[in-house]
């Protein structure tokens, strides 16, 4: 055998072992678009959860009063106003009342609550049949 006939073996190849810098640039773009994107979106997402967190307490109040209001029978026909104490600094409650029937009284409780740099409000509506207080009595 001659020596120039021998198998010399392929010149080694270069691997590639990182990023070109066209890649990190293309995914810095991406990322500075993406990113404000899904920052807004997780801002919107809490403000709907503490609307929806406020709005809850506040019909969770409403239903206590109207029927704390009822059991105590003070359910009259006209309005009154109030607040829930300390338990609840925020939240002011007015109810208004009106005979629609013999026996029958529409109570609407209004719920308002600070929010931001004005006011949030729920209303309330439900009829309440007042029993006859008059006896009859058989001779």
């Amino acid at each position: 055998m001659h020596p120039s006939s021998a198998i010399t073996p392929p010149p080694l190849r270069r691997t590639r072992t990182g990023f070109t810098l066209i890649e990190v640039l293309a995914t810095l773009v991406l990322v500075a678009i993406v990113l404000p994107v899904v920052m807004q979106g997780m801002s919107m997402s809490l403000g709907a959860a503490a609307i929806a967190r406020s709005t809850i307490e506040a019909a969770q109040l409403a239903d206590a009063k109207l029927n704390e209001l009822i059991a105590t029978n003070q359910a009259i026909t006209g309005a009154s106003a109030g607040d829930f104490g300390t338990d609840y600094p925020d939240y002011r409650w007015s109810v208004q009342s009106v005979q629609r029937e013999d026996n029958l009284l529409e109570m609407a409780i209004d719920i308002t609550w600070p929010w931001r740099n004005g006011e949030r409000s729920i209303t309330i509506t439900t009829l309440v049949f007042m029993a006859s207080t008059t006896t009859t009595t058989q001779q």
